[in-house]
Formats: C-alpha cells, structure tokens, sequence
C-alpha cells in the first residue's frame, strides 16, 4: 500500500481562511473530511465543498480539529512545501526535439529534470505529451473536473508521434484525449514543429483532426522547434528558414479562416517567432481569441505593443505635460525581440523627448546563435557583450530572464553579481506593457523579485524544485 506523504504548509497567505484558523508554516495536513489527501488534485478537489473538516498536526504534535464554512470553490490559502503534495513523475520519452536534451554541461542539476506530470498542468499550465497519464489519472481529471488540460500533440498521427517522442506507447496516448473531449473536459493543444517531419501535409492532417475536437480543445498553438548548438549525438533537425516560415504562416492562416467561419475562433495560432522569422506584420488582439497561448509566445507582441500604448494614454491623460523627464536607461533583450523593442522605445521618447533609451540586442553563445528568445539569455552573455559600454543610469531586464521568483540566470550568476561587473544597477521589469513603461520612466522599481509577481512567461526549461 503506498505511504501517505505529510503535506507541510510552506507559507500562509495574508486575509485568507488559513490565517484567521491560526494555521502555520510547519503546520501538517493530515486530513480533509476524514480522507487522507494523496496529492494536489485530491487537495482541490476535496476543500471545493462549502462546509470542511479539516484535521492538522501541530509541530508539538497537537492535533487540531477545524470546522469552515466557506463559499464553494474558495481556497484556503495554503502553500505546500510540496507544491505537487507527491512525487514529481519524468518523463518517459526521448523526444527528437527535447529542448533538455540540448543544455550545455555543468548547469544546476534541477534544469535537467525532466517533467510530464499531468498535475503541473492543471497548477502551472505545463504541457503534457499523455503518455506518462494512466487511466486513473485521466478519471480524476474528469471526476475533479481539473481543467483546462494542456496537451503537447504534435502529430495526431500514431506511427508518426511515436517516432517523434522516441516512445511506442506515445501513439495510443492519444486516445485519452478522445476520452476528454468525450467527458467535455477544457484543453489546449500544442504542436512543436519540426521541419521534414510533422510540417506540411502532416500538419495539415493534424489540424483537420484536432479541429473535430472543437469547443472542447479550445485553441492550438504552432511554434518552431528550438535548437541550440548543443544537438551531438541527436536527431537531426534542421532550422526554419523564412521562405519556410511563410509557408507555414499561410497554412495556419487558411486553417483560421476556415475554423472562424465555421465556429467563430481562430483556435489554431502562430507562435510570434513565425512572423519575427517571416518579416510579416503580427496579427491584431482579435485574432488571439483572448490570448489562450501567452506562455506559449503567442499573441505577446500583440498584447505588450498594446499595454505599452494604453499606459502612455493613461500616463498623457494623468501627467499632462510630465514629458519634461530626463534620464538615459538600458534595456538588454535577446535578439529576437530587439526590433519590437526598438520600435516600442521609440514611441515613449516620442511622448517624453528627455529620455534616452538604448537597446542592446544580446546574441546568445551560451545555448547557439540559433536561440533568440529573452528567456534563455545568461548572465554570462550579458556581462561580456555590455562590458564597456555606457548603460546610463540603470539596466532594465525582463523577468523571464531570471529563475522564477528569484534574481538568479540560468547559468547561477545572479543579477546583483551582473550589476557588480557592469558598474550599473539592474532593475527586473514584469513582462507586462505598463509595468516597462513605469520601469522606463523611472516611476517604479521592482527591486524585490518575490514582489514582482509573474504575470506572463516565455516558454523555457522547466526546473524540478521538489
């Protein structure tokens, strides 16, 4: 019979129930109705009810007996020292495009972990290939109604996804998505490309498939394979060219044209690194159905554009004749997002002509030339190409750079340490529009990491952190 894990409470939030009950961090969970919790799922699922009976064992050992009314669905407040309250699963597969498989040597052991744990969809959004989900986990979901479930497709082909994932029970996995859908269970899909082998005819049959799981899969992303110059010994893959890109943005395009017609949603989108690489305009907030694949690098362009430009609006209707700032900043970005940037920039020293902001473009050696995204820049990288150079007053660095809820890169070297070489202060911006614009302007520091909170997030390795 397998052992029940203690759930001990990390942190409590502030006005929650949690905190009018006296709980604690040390605190143990030891029941909920009277039924041992096995993990977060049967946690959520379990304090859902308006009346609870919660019993938890005090670092004493005295037991205390709770009694909550609550309103349905509320929350508690709890924050596990185990946030999955079980085990993390890895995963089973050998994807030929396994982005883990591709780290450098000598990074910190938890970036090599690697995860596809149906549970981390349902709490961080991670996507899951299927074919770690037994049978019982897939009657939980559907039980619990944990959803939206997020789903790494690939190819809806089974002899095909099987070859992909390097795993032969990867085709039959896809058989639990039917199940899902049958139980009108949420999900979102998503489709790593691979130029020669899940593009073109292969994508279409894909997409003509999981269009038939529409209301239910609710959107499709599309986003290029990442390759780093650390491929020896793997599959190989080849990067997309621009004529490629195109191609694949017109396939997409008639799919969302189709599917509008007919159900009113775009549900398949472009990851924005297929326009960037095409040279092509990035599509109005209207095509992203509501912007259900941010993480995914879908739609952030879009969004950010749009923020930065309300926040001046804002900014112009609240400090009429405040353009009269003078101050010179830095902002460093990974060569992928450097032209959105500049362009962006240039409409805030439009509207305060005082300020001077400069744009560095950071090409990525510590993963290859290949990887152009902000979110896996090094600290190392940033040191040695903004060494010498006059940053003004401060640096300003996206949040998707940094460890979540901390200051350190990829490569351990932590942001105060970067400050130190570049004999300049680094402040870390939120990823949103109008936090970028304050950080600009100088109207707000997010010097604390923990206080800045993460509102969206480039795809990058996931980190086991038991």
């Amino acid at each position: 019979m397998k052992k029940i894990r203690e759930h001990v409470i990390k942190a409590v939030e502030p006005d929650s129930i949690a905190e009018e009950l006296e709980l604690a961090p040390g605190d143990v969970l030891v029941s909920v109705n009277g039924q041992p919790v096995g993990d977060v799922l049967d946690y959520h699922y379990l304090i859902n009810e308006e009346y609870l009976e919660i019993l938890v064992r005090k670092p004493d050992g005295e037991e205390w007996e709770l009694e909550i009314e609550k309103e349905y669905e509320d929350d508690l407040g709890i924050e596990f020292e185990n946030g999955l309250m079980d085990d993390y699963r890895s995963c089973s597969n050998k994807c030929v495009f396994c982005f883990i498989d591709q780290l450098p040597e000598g990074m910190r052991k938890t970036l090599y972990f690697k995860d596809d744990d149906s549970r981390l969809s349902f709490l961080q959004g991670n996507y899951v290939t299927l074919t770690n989900m037994s049978d019982a986990d897939v009657e939980r979901i559907i039980t619990y109604r944990l959803e939206p479930v997020n789903i790494s497709f690939q190819t809806t082909d089974p002899d095909l996804r099987c070859r992909m994932l390097q795993n032969r029970f990867a085709g039959e996995a896809l058989k639990k998505a039917e199940r899902l859908y049958e139980a009108g269970i949420t999900m979102n899909g998503q489709i790593v490309l691979c130029k020669g082998l899940n593009d073109g005819e292969q994508l279409e049959a894909s997409l003509q498939k999981l269009s038939g799981y529409l209301p239910y899969l609710q959107s499709v992303s599309v986003v290029p394979v990442g390759l780093t110059d650390h491929r020896e010994g793997l599959y190989p893959l080849e990067p997309f060219t621009k004529e490629d890109a195109r191609k694949v943005l017109e396939q997409i395009h008639r799919w969302q044209e189709k599917l509008y017609r007919q159900y009113g949603t775009h549900f398949v989108h472009a990851g924005d690194e297929w326009y960037l690489l095409a040279g092509q305009e990035i599509p109005q907030a209207e095509n992203y159905d509501g912007y259900l694949q941010l993480e995914n690098g879908v739609g952030m362009v879009r969004l950010f554009r749009e923020e930065v430009e309300d926040s001046l609006e804002e900014l112009k209707r609240e400090q009429p004749g405040a353009g009269c700032v003078k101050r010179k900043v830095s902002i460093a970005t990974g060569m992928l997002a450097a032209p959105i940037l500049k362009e962006t920039v240039q409409k805030i020293e439009n509207q305060y002509p005082g300020l001077e902001i400069q744009v560095f473009p950071i090409e990525n050696r510590f993963f290859g030339t290949r990887i152009t995204v902000a979110g896996l820049l090094t600290g190392r990288d940033l040191r040695e190409q903004l060494s010498g150079c006059e940053l003004g007053e401060e640096l300003l660095l996206t949040e998707n750079m940094f460890r979540d809820g901390e200051d350190v890169f990829l490569d351990d070297i932590t942001a105060g340490e970067l400050s130190g070489s570049l004999q300049v202060p680094v402040t870390i911006v939120k990823s949103d529009g109008k936090a970028f614009v304050e950080a600009v302007l100088g109207l707000k520091k997010e010097e604390d990491m923990k206080n800045a909170g993460r509102k969206y997030r480039e795809k990058q390795p996931y980190e086991h952190r038991p």
